[in-house]
């Protein structure tokens, strides 16, 4: 493996763009605040935090996603995705970074008491009948105390995982036996995970952090379509990483047979996520019961129509017509192209879900929501081509590796 090119170096054309989008989303900050978030009305302020509330709680979901993909993979005994484990893994160091800010938003939130985002934080939410039955998780202590386990758990959860990854770099350390004890504390550690994370993200996150932004409406489909979303990103993300590494001569183990895998999860999930999209609406419409369908009323008939139904096509229709056949989940061209769709288009997914329902009687996507996602990208890639450049960027004494070497679909 002499040949092989083990570690990452940063090109300074990457390092650029980091610098740029960083750049741009610092400024879109600094005007948001001036002109709306301090300089503005009520209303303006709102859509300020709101702006920074879906995007740090997107960008924080998809960067989870792939630490639950490695720790999936792992409680399957796959060993598929190994030569390009690396790449999950130092998209899962952001969870901490970009949980913090998530955090610091939403108890910003809390702090103030912005019942325009959160009516429960209203004095009349006590009397009311329908929160009054909710008060004993939408209330301040509750919600900031769950956040912070939340985002803690993940964090450290994570670190252990990448810390136990490490292990397989040394020959020494994974001789005889060790590769045993190596497999069965990986299996330990993700199971870990994977509680922690059914707890969080497929049922409790998303009905506090979203969900109780409307805390009239519930929905038993709601965290299971998030998570579908941030996924179904997160694996687009990984295959964005996994092309620009092979296009810089990187990953030579990798090949269009792992390529493959990865663009059937983004189709896979394109569908679940589409089954989850139908599902949720459809019964609302047929049921037609008043408290439902406030929820739906001014996404499908206001203001937000074409943004929900936008939503379909670049999140189902896009998706099923690309990257069914064969060839194009082989093709890192279209597969380039849809990971960068499929995330734009479950962003615009969760601008609706967040800011459709503080801003109900406009649409206010604009040059401050694209500045501050580009702020997150941008942080996204310098920390995470950091991340790459620290380790080698194959575990080549992992048990697994040669089953992942010759993996062919």
């Amino acid at each position: 493996m002499a040949s092989i090119r083990e570690q990452f170096e940063i090109p300074g054309k990457l390092k650029t763009w980091s610098y740029a989008l960083i750049g741009v989303g610092v400024l879109a900050f600094i005007l948001g605040l001036v002109t709306k978030g301090i300089g503005g009305n009520e209303h303006d302020h709102n859509v300020f935090i709101g702006t920074l509330m879906y995007n740090s709680i997107f960008f924080t979901l998809i960067c989870n996603a792939s630490m639950f993909f490695i720790c999936a993979t792992t409680l399957a005994m796959g060993g598929w995705q190994v030569v390009f484990r690396r790449i999950p893994e130092a998209i899962s160091t952001m969870v901490p970074i970009f949980g913090s800010i998530t955090f610091v938003i939403l108890l910003y939130i809390i702090g103030s008491h912005n019942h325009h985002i959160y009516h429960w934080l209203s004095e009349e939410a006590k009397s009311d009948p329908v929160l009054k039955g909710k008060l004993g998780f939408l209330n301040p202590t509750f919600y900031i105390t769950w956040s912070v386990l939340t985002i803690g758990l993940w964090s450290v959860l994570g670190a252990r995982i990448r810390k136990l990854s490490s292990e397989a770099d040394d020959a020494i350390t994974m001789n005889g036996e060790a590769g045993q004890s190596f497999i069965w504390r990986n299996t330990v550690s993700a199971a870990l995970f994977i509680v922690w994370f059914a707890l969080t993200v497929g049922s409790t996150v998303p009905w506090l952090w979203m969900m109780s932004i409307d805390a009239h409406w519930y929905s038993t489909m709601y965290s299971w379509y998030t998570f579908a979303s941030s996924f179904v990103s997160g694996m687009s993300l990984i295959a964005l990483w996994v092309v620009y590494l092979k296009n810089k001569g990187y990953l030579e183990y990798a090949n269009e047979e792992h390529l493959h895998d990865i663009g059937k999860f983004m189709f896979a999930f394109s569908i679940f996520w589409t089954y989850l999209w139908f599902s949720q609406y459809m019964l609302i419409w047929y049921a037609n019961i008043p408290e439902e369908t406030i929820y739906f009323k001014h996404r499908v008939q206001g203001p937000y129509r074409g943004l929900f139904f936008l939503n379909i096509i670049l999140n189902f229709v896009c998706p099923i017509l690309i990257l069914m056949k064969r060839g194009a989940k082989r093709n890192y061209t279209l597969i380039t192209f849809m990971s960068v769709l499929i995330i734009f288009g479950h962003w615009v997914d969760f601008y609706q879900m967040v800011m459709g329902s503080i801003s109900k009687e406009e649409v206010t996507l604009g040059w401050l929501d694209f500045g501050i996602a580009a702020l997150f990208v941008g942080l996204m890639i310098f920390f995470v081509a950091k991340a790459l450049a620290k380790k080698p960027l194959m575990p080549k004494y992992h048990p697994f590796l040669k089953e992942s070497i010759i993996h062919h679909t």
